[in-house]
């Protein structure tokens, strides 16, 4: 189970902003030079329709004995009632604790045996469900999750058990300056708006859901209409085919979603939450782009530039490399169904956070004004080339997350051999015409620490 706290903007850009950890990004940088994008080129993915009519994208792969399965179900945590925020958390801690005819314990041992891994979270947009097996055991694994996925109990013990080890949790993070924060945050720059709640939900609406919430949330969301798998390792086309039907052949045609209205972040705002902390932590948000925009490419090179490269970006030169100021410092393009945004986060001694949230603003500033340079564009196009296929194309289970996410977009299954060409066209005008639109706006800001006294405001 993946219980999240109510953070400000949840998922980077699907399958292009992820952030990377400075240490894969130390000795990876070096193969990005020599390394093509030969993982992108050379896949075959095939898209595989059932008799019943479920599509998945399945890349066959025989290398190693397993077979990862990835699925989406549209909904997420938006779907939550008013009074009952935190159900699809909830929902997804119980998928493996007991379906058809096997309780808690019954399905555990089942899986087991089986040699399986099994998973579900919630996203604000989407329910997730993952799957690890062994090939040779794929029909015990895929049995199991036909049964988590069509016939979840929700027994009340497991219910109990898993709300208490959420309420734990909830009232844990009452006292975390960064939970608190972000719970201000979220209120601050989505107002009304479900993405304002947290997914885990209070006190108070975590203990109001009951087995017949969960019941409706799940017939709601879990529906053939809004669907999308992804499978790869080894197994056949034709064999999939039958799993498929099996474990998704017999779901309702279509969800019963409460509409989600798209919301504009509201910035220009500055959320101050006040703790006696040795180290600020600073986070503005600027206008997004659209995944469908025809900017969205300039706007992902002017993103890296900014901030998104670990070790080459005009941020981490300034704040770390220069002046020692932050360990981290870094830049994301987030999208999401109803919302986008351009996220900066950094951590500082507080003594010095005002300092170090003028420089961000300067280095975003100056680019918005003078745009990147001929060989930033250059290093930064070949950079986001070279490491697709490390960062999303680097085991079974992350491929098949990056299918799944790139069905989501709608990007088409040839994606991964044109996406090298939308990043090659992209010319210096266009990425200083998208640093222009984005960064020239007044942010949001949000200082989680001792007061800054107005500072850091020019």
């Amino acid at each position: 189970m993946t219980n999240q706290h109510c953070v400000s903007f949840p998922s980077p850009t699907r399958g292009e902003g992820r952030t990377r950890t400075a240490l894969a990004t130390l000795f990876l940088s070096i193969l990005f030079l020599i390394l093509p994008a030969l993982a992108a080129r050379a896949m075959d993915i095939q898209q595989v329709t059932s008799p019943k009519g479920i599509t998945a994208w399945l890349v066959e792969d025989y290398s190693v004995p397993i077979v990862a399965v990835r699925f989406v179900f549209g909904g997420g945590s938006t779907q939550d009632p008013v009074g009952k925020e935190g159900l699809a958390n909830l929902m997804t801690g119980l998928f493996d604790e007991g379906a058809g005819p096997l309780d808690s314990e019954a399905f555990q041992v089942r899986l087991d045996d089986a040699g399986a891994e099994m998973s579900f979270e919630e996203t604000r947009d989407g329910v997730y469900g993952s799957m690890r097996m062994l090939a040779e055991q794929r029909d015990e694994a895929f049995d199991l999750l036909r049964l988590a996925v069509n016939e979840p109990r929700f027994d009340q013990a497991p219910i109990d058990r898993i709300r208490a080890q959420i309420l734990s949790g909830i009232i844990a993070n009452e006292n975390d300056p960064d939970t608190v924060a972000q719970h201000r945050w979220a209120r601050a720059v989505y107002g009304d708006h479900p993405y304002s709640r947290s997914d885990q939900g209070t006190r108070q609406s975590i203990a109001a859901i009951t087995k017949d919430d969960l019941k409706a949330l799940h017939k709601a969301v879990f529906a053939r209409g809004g669907l999308h798998v992804a499978v790869v390792g080894a197994i056949d086309a034709e064999t999939l085919k039958k799993k498929l039907d099996m474990v998704f052949g017999d779901l309702p045609q279509n969800q019963a979603l409460t509409p989600v209205a798209d919301v504009e972040p509201k910035l220009a705002q500055r959320v101050e939450v006040n703790y006696d902390l040795p180290q600020t932590s600073l986070q503005l948000a600027w206008p997004g782009v659209k995944r469908k925009s025809a900017d969205f490419f300039p706007a992902v090179l002017m993103n890296e530039i900014l901030g998104g490269g670990t070790f080459t970006s005009r941020l981490f030169a300034e704040v770390r490399e220069k002046r020692g100021l932050a360990y981290s410092v870094n830049s994301s393009l987030v999208n999401q169904d109803h919302a986008d945004a351009l996220i900066v986060t950094t951590g500082t001694r507080s003594d010095r956070a005002a300092e170090t949230l003028g420089i961000v603003r300067d280095v975003a500033r100056q680019l918005a004004e003078e745009g990147p340079t001929e060989a930033e564009l250059a290093a930064t196009k070949k950079y986001l080339i070279g490491a697709y296929a490390i960062t999303n194309l680097d085991s079974s289970s992350s491929i098949a997350a990056t299918l799944v996410e790139l069905q989501l977009d709608d990007l088409g299954i040839d994606y991964m051999q044109r996406r090298a060409g939308y990043i090659n066209a992209v010319t210096l005008d266009q990425v200083k015409a998208a640093a222009k639109k984005l960064l020239t706006a007044e942010p949001a800001i949000m200082v989680v620490g001792p007061p800054l006294a107005g500072a850091g405001k020019r």
